[in-house]
């Protein structure tokens, strides 16, 4: 009876090994699937920068007028500086754009057509700085132009998560410029997922130099008044050719 109760021991024991072995073997494989399905859901998630930006080219290029409010924050790491300036950003066309200042309040950047004006006197008292017009947006100051003409052709892109800005859903993409001339090296857009214009641009400019614009209230199409694209030369202001 006893030597019964022994071979029953060791085979309960033995069915319990085995058991315990087959259930870490299984958790070991629900395991693995679970990466496998986190890899799977991460490649769905992961979207062709490529086709990102040239839809936002596009719907960009397509545009009769643009209207945003803006955050504008320029970091300068070598002087340990932060400068924060707000406003209103409009654009009329391909040749029509301006940036409003409302802090530092009456400064403007305005193209006019003709020539590009830079009117910043909490810098720079008494005098507005005027130059033609850039031939290629790549180099002026309009900075959605500069990002979004020939992206694909310009840029080489890479797509890095997707995100919120100011509660609507975008996907942030990176961009390097292919030419050494570009006067930045490297951009990082965060692009709204309905309409795919740019609600937040992150640009290294020199080193050590970041400039980052957060767009809001985006009006598309919205009328512009001509005199928004024109500048008014305030009294005892002189103008300063380059």
């Amino acid at each position: 009876m006893r030597r019964k109760d022994a071979r029953t021991r060791r085979k309960d024991a033995k069915t319990r090994r085995k058991g315990a072995k087959t259930q870490r073997r299984n958790v070991g494989f629900l395991l693995l699937l679970c990466v496998f399905a986190s890899l799977r859901l991460s490649v769905a998630h992961a979207q062709d920068p490529t086709t990102l930006i040239r839809r936002a080219s596009s719907v960009y290029r397509g545009l009769s007028s643009l209207q945003a409010d803006f955050v504008q924050v320029i970091e300068d790491a070598s002087l340990g500086d932060t400068l924060t300036s707000t406003g209103t950003l409009y654009q009329s066309g391909q040749n029509a754009f301006a940036m409003r200042f409302s802090d530092p309040p009456d400064e403007a950047i305005v193209i006019d057509g003709r020539y590009t004006w830079v009117y910043t006197p909490s810098t720079a008292p008494g005098q507005v700085i005027r130059m033609a017009v850039e031939s290629d947006p790549v180099y002026g100051v309009n900075l959605l132009a500069r990002l979004l003409d020939r992206p694909a052709d310009r840029y080489a892109a890479t797509w890095l998560r997707k995100d919120e800005v100011n509660g609507r859903g975008v996907e942030v993409v990176a961009i390097v410029p292919r030419s050494a001339n570009a006067n930045f090296s490297r951009a990082v857009l965060w692009l709204d997922l309905d309409d795919a214009l740019p609600r937040r641009i992150e640009l290294d400019e020199a080193p050590g130099v970041r400039r980052i614009l957060t767009l809001s209230r985006l009006r598309p199409n919205a009328p512009l008044a001509r005199e928004l694209f024109e500048f008014k030369i305030p009294r005892g202001v002189r103008v300063v050719v380059q």
